[in-house]
């Protein structure tokens, strides 16, 4: 079974990629902001983050993104932003903290799924 971690501040929006997410085979977490979600992530080695980019707690998306690519226990996990912007400059600024997707709000949930599927 594959583990995801949902990163996101606003709790409907968690909620409603959790229920999305219920409908396949997929072990599913949640933290509410970027230390927190950080701190899951080492700790559960999940195979995709689904990560919101601004959130309040001290550390963005960007950030946590980050420091998910430059701990070698975690190389191996995807990482799909979630995000309201949509300007080239933030897209290139999620690639170069090393998102493999970037998954503009609103989304449906269809789309977050192909999403899913295809990173896993």
């Amino acid at each position: 079974m594959k583990r995801v971690l949902i990163v996101e501040d606003q709790e409907d929006i968690r909620e409603l990629i959790r229920v999305t997410l219920e409908f396949e085979d997929f072990d599913i977490h949640e933290a509410a902001d970027g230390p927190t979600g950080l701190a899951a992530a080492q700790r559960l080695v999940p195979d995709l983050i689904l990560l919101d980019v601004m959130m309040p707690g001290g550390m963005d998306g960007l950030q946590v993104c980050k420091a998910v690519r430059a701990d070698g226990r975690l190389r191996r996990c995807k990482v799909v932003l979630l995000t309201g912007r949509t300007q080239a400059a933030d897209r290139q600024a999620g690639s170069n903290a090393g998102a493999d997707e970037y998954l503009v709000k609103p989304f449906s949930p269809l789309e977050l799924l192909t999403v899913v599927k295809r990173l896993l």
